[in-house]
């Protein structure tokens, strides 16, 4: 089967497994995520329109032109997430019905010379326990997104500025999945969904080619339905 073809079936079963009518005011999802999240963002857009209203981290396209430099929509790492939110939050008026987030890829990037790591495992615990607090203070429900594949030879091989390590990310990960079952968060698994696409589906160090990016929207729109369905019914 061609990628394309299975592609097209993925998608109608992401979405089609969740398929369901909403009426009246829907509910508000506000997005925090790294480069990988302005890739996928414009199809998860789409694939939620009766479902809910997606806001996000914006600018003016600036961060496109490079992405691994962690500006305007990039949210970076966990420390400018929890910056960023606490600025945020300061408007009475930001009070989305869920927040979904992601940050880790610009958690462990490591300098080339010195090998130092953005944010250590301490730090990065930290800030993901502040950013969860925060929210459960102002009744902000999070959904988590784990972190994307790293594969070392691919990335390093290709990324002359900064290193990353398939280990660090492991370890990233396993923090987030220990933060999110402490505070009851529930998690989507956009690491290992992207990681059954295949490593073809690379575009460069880190990121994915266009059918992968609309998979991914497809995915994460699935879940996102099945649970504000589940919430409806509480």
């Amino acid at each position: 089967m061609s990628f394309p073809t299975r592609y097209r079936l993925i998608t109608v079963f992401c979405l089609g497994v969740f398929s369901v009518a909403f009426t009246g005011q829907l509910p508000t999802v506000f997005l925090i995520g790294d480069s990988i999240s302005i890739q996928y963002g414009p199809y998860l857009k789409t694939y939620l329109e009766g479902v809910a209203t997606l806001d996000r981290k914006e600018d003016d396209g600036s961060a496109e032109k490079n992405l691994d430099v962690p500006k305007g929509a990039n949210g970076g790492d966990s420390r400018m997430v929890l910056e960023y939110l606490k600025s945020k939050l300061k408007d009475p008026t930001f009070q989305p019905n869920y927040l979904l987030l992601n940050c880790g890829l610009h958690d462990i990037k490591r300098n080339s010379t010195t090998g130092e790591i953005q944010v250590d495992e301490k730090n990065y615990r930290k800030n993901l326990t502040t950013i969860f607090n925060i929210l459960k203070e102002r009744n902000i429900q999070p959904i988590w997104i784990r972190t994307t594949a790293v594969v070392d030879t691919i990335h390093n091989s290709r990324s002359k500025a900064f290193k990353r390590y398939s280990r660090d990310l492991t370890t990233y990960n396993a923090i987030a999945d220990e933060i999110c079952h402490q505070f009851q968060i529930p998690v989507i698994d956009l690491h290992g969904f992207s990681w059954r696409l295949g490593l073809e589906q690379f575009a460069d160090h880190v990121h994915y080619k266009e059918a992968a990016r609309a998979l991914q929207g497809a995915y994460i729109a699935g879940h996102l339905t099945q649970l504000i369905t589940q919430n409806s019914k509480n």
